[in-house]
């Protein structure tokens, strides 16, 4: 198979591809699809570029469901609250088989043989240090959930023992042993499975396969040719809604948790709707500035400084709390996690009313939150994660937050719980955000931690809008890794917008409709996520690392045989030539154009675009 290379206007440049593609050329003059070192899609293309369908359908479905909350809020949470009773009653063995099956299928890629591939080409190096790039998991992923859930889950389960501890009494030590597995369980290793397949599924098909870096291209393996236009686009749009509404959620509570602490704080009465709109504008110019000052500055600095912020919070509580308690609670903590980890998770609406009561208040709710979250978390992860492999990605995107949300667990919850059996009364909080601030109430210097857990709330809030925006403006333009500025502000816009909207028209009923929403949303995404995974798996097993191993593993077992048989001990490889069909790649078919074609594609493309020049790309933003 020959390869049509574009003439650049650069003769250099020309001859650097031509001499790189002899390289990659078998003995017959034809690319060999086991010699390819991978590609990333250009940054700019022409094909890059708004595209009208998926903006005038994904902006028409925010002007209506705005304007539904606004003339009847009553309606949309009636409407959103039966649709999530009816997900998580039949269909919530589908999300519980899902989160088992993504976190041993991420197991698997990542510690297999499939582990040395790179997310990207074979030479490319990672763009940020490992400190900076787990900052940014953390306040794109869940970071704002951590402060407000770290006291407050456990203590809720160390009151009331979920179904797989119901032989344990409550406000026990048993009790909070239990109510830490169970939360972790949530926040651990199966929910960040969710974000590292999407994650790295992303990177991979971007960075390596040369594709758009959308969630539609990494499907393109199964989708036949007629139809990849058409579903690429249902698939994108859909994504956009579940970010944008997804993160207006986010952003309307954060506003709301942030007001609540400045009237604890503050001593003041009850904050009305003018200064939560305030404190949203306050937030949405942050995170527009952030988000058009790309990711390398703005967002990698804020997630370092909240990282930093975030830490110091962690500790203070350890050192200011019960430090001995947690220090012997943790341990066996850990150990009831593993112990516990099958009889949590073969919990099931069927089991009993009540853990049918429970599974959709918490379980399933959360495994479709985390499903719902996946097209932007995911996306976002890619985007940070060029030149890690597999073996790297999968480890520090799954196991180190596990280990971190174990600790912050264990620090927050643990000071909580312990705090309740003391007398402290931190159940008696008003509400669910005030929880945090109670604990803070029972140590030292309450005024400054609260500030400084308001600013770490604040700036988590940054980090995730901004990187949703950036998201959003990248399907939007057709997956631009670098959207222009106007369409990142116009989405960063509708954000803060749909968020004010909503809770000026209804306030946390409203929200909290919404959230349903965006958790029944996670249903047809469940489906999508399966196919991404039959995708992405085709990907891997024809992908040239994989070709190689198994070249070599053939070559070596061929090689023994022979050396031992006609040398004995006294022999040593070298490569040559045998008959035809019987040497270390008879298995493969490297004439198969499936083999080579992603590559003779995406390197065209970028030939292409190196020869148009700089000028096309700035002419392209202005499109």
């Amino acid at each position: 198979m020959s390869t049509s290379v574009p003439k650049p206007s650069n003769k250099k440049k020309q001859n650097q591809a031509s001499r790189a593609l002899r390289e990659l050329l078998g003995s017959n003059g034809t690319l060999h699809p086991a010699l390819l070192p991978g590609i990333s899609a250009p940054e700019s293309n022409k094909r890059f570029g708004i595209d009208g369908w998926i903006l005038g359908i994904a902006g028409a479905f925010v002007v209506a469901l705005i304007v539904f909350g606004i003339v009847d809020a009553e309606s949309l949470g009636r409407l959103s609250n039966t649709a999530v009773t009816w997900v998580s009653r039949d269909t919530g063995w589908l999300f519980s088989a899902l989160t088992v099956a993504v976190f041993v299928y991420m197991l698997v890629v990542g510690y297999s043989k499939k582990g040395r591939i790179k997310l990207g080409a074979d030479d490319d190096e990672p763009e940020f240090t490992t400190l900076s790039w787990i900052a940014m998991l953390f306040s794109a992923g869940m970071g704002i959930g951590l402060l407000f859930f770290g006291p407050y889950e456990p203590l809720a389960f160390f009151l009331n023992p979920p179904p797989a501890f119901s032989g344990v009494e409550a406000g026990t030590t048993q009790a909070m042993y239990g109510a830490i597995a169970q939360t972790v369980l949530h926040w651990g290793p199966f929910a960040w499975s969710y974000y590292a397949l999407v994650g790295g599924a992303i990177a991979y098909s971007t960075y390596r396969r040369g594709r758009l870096p959308l969630i539609s291209a990494i499907l393109e393996p199964i989708f036949s040719e007629r139809l990849q236009v058409p579903l690429g686009r249902v698939i994108d749009i859909f994504a956009i809604l579940v970010t944008l509404f997804g993160t207006a959620v986010s952003l309307g509570l954060g506003a709301l948790q942030i007001g609540r602490g400045i009237e604890i704080v503050g001593g003041i009465g009850k904050l009305g709707n003018a200064a939560i709109v305030t404190i949203m504008v306050v937030l949405t110019v942050a995170f527009i500035f952030s988000a058009v000052s790309g990711v390398k500055k703005g967002i990698r600095i804020l997630s370092n400084v909240n990282m930093f912020l975030a830490i110091s919070i962690g500790i203070f509580v350890f050192i200011a709390g019960p430090t001995l308690f947690i220090l012997n609670f943790l341990p066996s903590a850990v150990t009831s996690f593993f112990t516990d980890l099958g009889p949590m998770l073969t919990v099931s609406s069927s089991t009993s009313p009540a853990a049918a009561e429970f599974m959709a208040s918490w379980t399933t709710y959360y495994w479709a939150w985390w499903v719902s979250w996946t097209p932007f978390v995911g996306m976002f992860i890619a985007r940070i994660s060029k030149g890690r492999t597999l073996r790297e990605f999968v480890t520090v995107v799954i196991i180190i937050p596990s280990i971190v949300c174990l600790l912050w667990f264990s620090v927050m919850g643990g000071t909580s719980m312990w705090m309740e059996s003391q007398g402290m009364n931190i159940s008696g909080a008003e509400a669910s955000q005030d929880v945090l601030f109670r604990v803070f109430d029972n140590l030292p210097g309450t005024m400054i931690v609260s500030i400084v857990a308001m600013i770490s709330l604040g700036v988590f809030f940054v980090t995730s809008a901004d990187s949703a925006a950036l998201v959003m403006a990248t399907i939007t333009e057709k997956g631009r890794a670098k959207p222009s500025k106007p369409i990142t502000i116009m989405w960063g816009l509708a954000l803060a917008g749909t968020a004010v909207t909503l809770l000026i028209a209804g306030g946390e009923d409203t929200l909290s409709a919404l959230q349903a929403l965006v958790t029944v949303s996670a249903l047809p995404f469940a489906i999508i996520l399966i196919a991404l995974m039959v995708a992405w798996w085709k990907d891997l097993s024809t992908d040239p690392l994989v070709l190689r191993q198994e070249y070599a593993t053939v070559a070596i077992d061929q090689g023994v045989r022979q050396g031992i048989r006609e040398h004995g001990d006294d022999f040593v490889f070298s490569a040559g030539a045998v008959e035809p069909k019987n040497g270390a790649g008879a298995w493969l078919d490297t004439e198969d154009p499936a083999l080579t074609e992603w590559y003779e594609e995406a390197l065209n493309d970028t030939l292409e675009n190196e020869a148009v020049g700089p000028e096309a790309e700035h002419t392209d933003q202005q499109t």
